[in-house]
């Protein structure tokens, strides 16, 4: 603190005790995410010069309304935060400004997680502290300054920052006429992001009422299948796989060995996930939402509450914490719910198991013979895995390190051979998981039993040369958004339904989305509802290829061509031999 204030008795005595120049080096630093998105953003020239004037004029007014610019600097402390956040994800994404999705990821992501990629984002953070921290000092230093700006300045100031508010407004309207699609609301910053902000916090709070809304819903549903039958059904929610890391989809490594030995699993080739983040991508697979008619997850229960319905003893297991999002309600509809990480009691901290423990609670539940509710002969489990989400190099133990060197301190293009080393290993994870769990469900005598894995989204990993990492970006990209997806079915659940696994071949190759993850499950496990539709369950001969869509980042389905995909992305559609509209 001594030092601190001796900085400042510096700087007030030495040249920087100007008043203007304050006013300059504020109204620039306030312009350095604009900059940045200028390059980084499509949108038409004019919208361009827009996003530098018409903040740019804001800035230069407010500024010269005092004569002290360090203390409206202060009162910017909002904005600078939300700069200092805009410029870490443009180091990690490469562009687009701070999404709705982005902010509710905030607020859904535990500290473990975000300390696992802090860690990793040391350039970014670095810069961002070397950019703002010395700003807010000077604002100190020009608010303690007894010197002001003078009238004639600040006259010509707010004169200057008028003209060029009257040019920015200009370029808007030039920007909407290049392109309809324009909105200030959408793309000028910072007025984008306090748009956003609002629209994150009404779906928080949407999401935060939800038993209320759906407190009077009912499936009406009921099971096809005789009381007698012992049924076991599992739902797997992969973590942030993509497919063209999966040895099964023709990748070149090794990462699943073990179900490439399964006779009886179905790969479907061309699964599309509708969301790339997880707090909206895993709603779609567990209930009947979709891109096309995302509200009514806000009224609708999930699939565990059909099953349920039906009589079925419901589980929930998740290798992830609550994080308040629809994955926690729905996972509180089960008769069994359980947070592998979850602390025990208040202030303990979280375990941090791999997702092999996510087994040991299947065998608690397929050894109880305790009537609890429900029927024990008949059982549907949804398992929650924690899978290839980054730190990759924290999601399998050491010792099953097969691709080295899988070791990093950072993250960055450089790195790159590390990571996917890294990443695959927990590719080859999730088959060892995968593989003990159809070794389970195979063992259980006289049980017609199904699995169907399907990750949420999938992950850049610096694949080209735009740099890209993660996920959740608001313009997605084809590795984000091509995904595994496969099902088992187990030799009396063939001997009851042999049409399932002949359906399931016939649309392995079908174009898909993560939507039809609900209605196939509900086809696997007979459970007869209104709200089931065969047309959307791989595992029917009803099933029909419909048009793709994506569920942007303000909740509208957009179509594949439409989402703002490059070059690179459409070219890896053709390679990997996946459908896309015709240009």
């Amino acid at each position: 603190m001594k030092r601190f204030k001796e900085l400042i008795r510096r700087l007030l005595r030495g040249p920087w005790a100007d008043q203007r120049t304050y006013y300059t080096v504020f109204v620039a630093v306030l312009l350095v995410p604009n900059l940045f998105l200028c390059v980084t953003e499509p949108m038409p020239w004019l919208g361009k010069a827009a996003l530098l004037l018409v903040p740019g004029g804001v800035w230069m007014g407010l500024f010269a309304l005092g004569g002290r610019p360090g203390l409206p600097l202060w009162c910017l402390l909002p904005v600078l935060v939300f700069g200092a956040f805009q410029l870490v994800l443009l180091y990690l994404f490469g562009n687009s400004i701070i999404a709705v999705d982005m902010l509710l990821n905030v607020a859904t992501t535990n500290s473990g997680e975000a300390m696992e990629l802090l860690g990793k984002l040391v350039p970014a953070i670095v810069g961002v502290v070397a950019l703002y921290v010395p700003t807010l000092i000077l604002g100190v230093v020009s608010a303690r300054l007894p010197d002001r700006l003078s009238d004639a300045f600040r006259r010509r100031s707010l004169w200057r920052a008028a003209f060029v508010l009257l040019v920015g407004g200009g370029a808007m309207v030039g920007a909407r006429i290049q392109d309809p699609a324009y909105r200030a609301k959408y793309d000028l910053w910072p007025l984008n992001i306090a748009y956003n902000f609002t629209q994150a916090v009404d779906r928080w709070q949407r999401t935060a009422r939800y038993a209320e809304t759906s407190r009077d819903f009912r499936f009406e549903a009921r099971s096809e299948r005789p009381d007698t039958l012992r049924e076991v059904y599992v739902l797997v929610v992969g973590e942030t796989s993509r497919a063209l890391n999966w040895q099964l989809y023709g990748y070149d490594r090794p990462t699943t060995p073990l179900l490439m030995q399964e006779p009886g699993l179905v790969c479907f080739r061309d699964m599309l996930t509708q969301a790339n983040a997880t707090h909206k991508s895993v709603p779609i697979m567990l209930s009947a939402a979709s891109a096309e008619d995302y509200d009514v997850i806000y009224t609708h229960k999930s699939i565990l509450t059909a099953f349920r319905e039906a009589g079925f003893r419901t589980a929930f297991f998740s290798n992830q914490r609550p994080n308040g999002s629809f994955i926690d309600h729905f996972g509180a509809e089960a008769d069994t719910t359980l947070f592998l990480k979850a602390p025990a009691t208040p202030g303990e901290a979280a375990a941090e198991p791999y997702d092999e423990e996510l087994l040991r609670a299947v065998d608690a539940l397929l050894t109880d013979t305790s009537s609890g509710r429900g029927d024990s002969r008949k059982l549907f489990i949804v398992l929650h895995t924690y899978g290839s989400h980054f730190d990759y190099q924290e999601r399998y133990p050491a010792r099953e390190a097969y691709f080295r060197p899988a070791v990093y301190e950072s993250v960055g293009p450089d790195l790159r051979d590390r990571l996917v080393n890294a990443y695959d290993n927990s590719i080859r994870d999730t088959d060892r998981f995968l593989s003990r769990l159809i070794g389970r469900l195979r063992a259980l005598p006289n049980t017609a039993s199904a699995m169907l894995y399907a990750s949420d989204h999938g992950e850049d990993l610096y694949d080209d040369r735009r740099n890209l990492f993660l996920h959740a970006s608001p313009i997605p990209t084809y590795y984000q958004l091509h995904i595994p997806c496969v099902v088992w079915f187990s030799a009396d659940y063939d001997t009851l339904r042999p049409e399932a696994r002949a359906a399931a071949r016939a649309n392995a190759r079908k174009p898909m989305t993560t939507n039809v993850v609900f209605h196939t499950m509900l086809d696997l496990g007979g459970i007869e509802t209104p709200y089931r539709n065969d047309s959307l369950a791989v595992s029917s001969a009803s099933f029909r290829v419909r048009p793709r869509h994506f569920l942007n980042d303000h909740n509208r389905p957009e179509p594949l061509d439409r989402l703002g995909l490059r070059s690179p992305d459409i070219d890896m559609f053709r390679r990997m031999g996946l459908d896309f509209p015709a240009r």
